[in-house]
C-alpha cells in the first residue's frame, strides 16, 4: 500500500483516495464477508477477508501518511481494548457469572464513559444498516428503563403509526410516518427477541426464491410472467408457496 500510495511511482487512483472515498468499499466488503459466510463458501471468505483487510490497511496507511497512527497501533489498540474486555480471561478478575453481553456492554459502557459520552445513546454509529442502529438505539433506551415491559405496548404503537402513514398528505410527512412504523416495527419484533435486521435479511431471501421460482414456474407452462396479470401472479405465488410446505397447490 506504501508502494500504491508512493507520490512519484504509484497508483493514480490509490494516491486520489482518501478516509471518506473508500469507506464505502470499507462497508461492502464488509458486507461481502458476510455473503460468504451465508452461502458457506469458504473459498469465498478467505478471499473476501483479504479484501477487507486490506481495507484497514488502506485506511491505517492514509493516517500514517498523515501523521495519525499506523496499522501496528491498529493491531495494538484492538489488542489493547480485547484484554480490557476480558478481565477474567487475561487478567485477574473473577468470572461472576453474567452473560457475555451484560459484561461486555458494562465495560463498553466504562469506555464510552472515557471517551466523553454524556448520553445513553452516544457512540452508535451513523453507518450502520437503519434497522440494525434503530435496534441499537432502542437497546441503549431500554437500559435506562426507557422500555415497554411486553409487546402489547409497541404492537399498539405500530398500529397507530400505521394510521398516521395513511392519514400523510405530503412527501415529507410520508417519510417521516413511514419512518417511525419502521421504527416501531423494530421496537415490536425486538420485543419478542427477534433481531431485525435478520429477519429482514431472511424474508429478502424468501421473497427472492418464491419469485425466481414463480417466474421458472410461468415459464415452464409457457406463459410470460411480465404479460400475467396480477391475479394470475398471485396464483403463481401460492403455487410457489403450497409447494415449498408441501401442500398441493
Amino acid at each position: 500500500m506504501a508502494r500504491l500510495r508512493d507520490p512519484q511511482r504509484g497508483c493514480e487512483w490509490d494516491l486520489a483516495q482518501t478516509f471518506e472515498t473508500i469507506a464505502p468499499y470499507t462497508i461492502e466488503e464488509a458486507y461481502e464477508v458476510a455473503d460468504a459466510i451465508v452461502r458457506n463458501d469458504i473459498e469465498a471468505l478467505k478471499d473476501e477477508l483479504g479484501d477487507l483487510l486490506l481495507q484497514v490497511v488502506f485506511h491505517s496507511r492514509m493516517a500514517e501518511e498523515a501523521g495519525h497512527f499506523s496499522f501496528a497501533d491498529v493491531a495494538e489498540a484492538i489488542s489493547a481494548k480485547m484484554e480490557s474486555r476480558h478481565p477474567h480471561v487475561f487478567g485477574t478478575e473473577p468470572d461472576h457469572g453474567q452473560s457475555r453481553e451484560e459484561r461486555w456492554e458494562v465495560l463498553k459502557a466504562k469506555e464510552r464513559i472515557a471517551k466523553g459520552a454524556v448520553s445513553a445513546l452516544d457512540g452508535v454509529a451513523l453507518a450502520l444498516p437503519a434497522l440494525l442502529r434503530a435496534e441499537k438505539l432502542q437497546k441503549r433506551a431500554a437500559r435506562t428503563g426507557f422500555d415497554w415491559p411486553d409487546p402489547e405496548g409497541p404492537a399498539s404503537k405500530v398500529a397507530e403509526e400505521v394510521a398516521e402513514l395513511a392519514e400523510a398528505e405530503t412527501d415529507t410527512q410520508r417519510i417521516e410516518e413511514a419512518g417511525d412504523f419502521l421504527f416501531a416495527a423494530v421496537n415490536l419484533v425486538r420485543a419478542y427477541g427477534v433481531p431485525a435486521e435478520e429477519a429482514l435479511r431472511a424474508a429478502n431471501a424468501k421473497f427472492e426464491r418464491r419469485f425466481k421460482a414463480m417466474e421458472v414456474l410461468a415459464a415452464e407452462r409457457g406463459e410470460d410472467f411480465t404479460k400475467l396479470d396480477l391475479d394470475q401472479q398471485e396464483a403463481l405465488w401460492s403455487a410457489v408457496k403450497a409447494s415449498e410446505s408441501g401442500k398441493p397447490a
